[in-house]
């Protein structure tokens, strides 16, 4: 039978030092810190992915709640419509355009030409692919804080159709920039 040995003292808590302690304390900071940080930075921005043939850019970095100038991307709600509940569904992602027209600018048509201040921005088409009527958009004189939104696109399903029509305020998401 092996000797009995006695048993050992408990260890005593290892005792740390002042500089150990404020480096603890001064990484915890830096980690609260950080995620406010990503917190706030997520409530202001966002990446979206865009799935459509109507703008060459698929992923765009957008800035939450800034209102667009001529040429920015725009990421938007769409409005309701059975049109867009058609063709996108019940609750369909945010939409991504340029400004093509801001406040002030005067939208006309002729014939299938659709022009923002005299320039020619989109073609209207009468139908949609799947032989749908769409009604052209809006035309005059651009709301405050509402746009016209659109790509160059034939196919582009944009403020030139009155299911879209001339983009408001309230129904932007925010600015964006072309990542890929």
């Amino acid at each position: 039978m092996p000797p009995a040995t006695e048993p050992s003292a408990p260890a005593a808590p290892a005792k740390l030092g002042q500089r150990a302690r404020w480096l603890a304390i001064g990484v915890l900071g830096a980690g609260l810190a950080a995620s406010s940080a990503l917190s706030q930075w997520r409530d202001e921005h966002a990446v979206l992915i865009n799935t459509t043939e109507s703008l060459p850019n698929w992923a765009f970095f957008i800035d939450k709640g800034r209102l667009p100038q001529r040429g920015d991307f725009v990421v938007f709600n769409p409005p309701k419509s059975a049109l867009i509940t058609a063709h996108f569904g019940k609750n369909p992602a945010p939409f991504a355009k340029r400004a093509l027209g801001v406040p002030g600018d005067v939208v006309t048509r002729e014939g299938d030409r659709v022009e923002v201040n005299g320039e020619t921005v989109a073609t209207l088409k009468p139908l949609t692919k799947r032989g749908e009527t769409l009604v052209p958009g809006p035309t005059g004189p651009i709301p405050a804080r509402c746009y016209y939104l659109g790509t160059a696109h034939p196919d582009g399903f944009d403020s030139r159709y009155a299911a879209i029509g001339f983009v408001c305020a309230e129904r932007i998401v925010g600015t964006g920039d072309a990542l890929l």
